[in-house]
């Protein structure tokens, strides 16, 4: 049976868990295009899953020609308010959109583990949207992140990689590990050139917005914890794949 989902209920926050937190924005965000910017490729960029165009209004740094593919109407309103005409906008699924062009560069932050069907979104981006020179960047949660093999220790969270009540309310149907997220991308045939994590993470993302209004976080603290991460990429908050063109199968 075919379950319709309603993607505006599920970026709605819940009596658990928000849908983003201010870490997330002000702290990940900034990491993530860190540890991106030595890769992009020149020309066009897709983003698929803008959300609410936070991380779309950090591509406008680097790329004059952003598309992105939202499935949320009601996200697409909000990102057009901060955006204006800067952003081509498409409001769809990426199971059932129609794109013209190939890209240079697509990105995929914090998406894939809201999709019903990642493997087969994967080969879509392979096969139809990437160009053959072009970069396909890719960061889920981490199942592994400090954070929550604590949460599992104080049984909060049954082990690394449940998905949580709060969790599934937000549309998340897996929780992804290094293992698990390069298996996928091998199965669509991507190709990783670089493996990496972004930001070690030992707090939940609700204690990082409480300690984030104090001064005991420096900017240099931050910094340290990107760096560390880059050594222990399975303790950070986030897993990074980059993925060039594979043969299609």
């Amino acid at each position: 049976m075919t379950i319709i989902r309603n993607y505006n209920e599920e970026s709605l926050d819940n009596s658990d868990r928000q849908y983003a937190y201010n870490f997330d924005f002000d702290v990940m965000h900034h990491f993530m295009m860190k540890s991106f910017q030595p890769f992009f490729k020149k020309g066009n960029v897709l983003e698929l899953g803008s959300y609410q165009g936070d991380f779309t209004t950090r591509l406008l740094s680097n790329f004059d020609d952003i598309t992105c593919v939202e499935g949320s109407d009601k996200a697409i309103e909000k990102a057009k308010k901060k955006l204006s005409n800067k952003v081509k906008f498409i409001n769809s699924t990426f199971e059932k959109v129609s794109l013209p062009d190939k890209y240079n560069n697509i990105v995929l932050t914090h998406v894939l583990e809201h999709l019903d069907s990642p493997v087969d979104i994967l080969k879509r981006i392979n096969d139809e949207w990437l160009s053959d020179n072009g970069y396909f960047f890719l960061v889920c949660p981490n199942a592994n992140a400090p954070s929550r093999q604590i949460a599992v220790k104080m049984g909060l969270i049954s082990h690394n990689s449940a998905v949580t009540e709060a969790e599934e309310k937000h549309g998340h149907r897996i929780t992804y590990s290094l293992d698990t997220l390069e298996r996928d991308a091998k199965l669509a045939g991507l190709n990783i050139v670089h493996r990496s994590g972004i930001f070690f993470k030992a707090l939940a993302n609700f204690q990082w917005d409480k300690l984030l209004n104090t001064d005991i976080i420096s900017d240099e603290y931050l910094e340290g914890c990107y760096d560390l991460g880059q050594h222990y990429p399975d303790l950070c908050a986030s897993i990074f794949l980059l993925c060039n063109k594979g043969k299609n199968k």
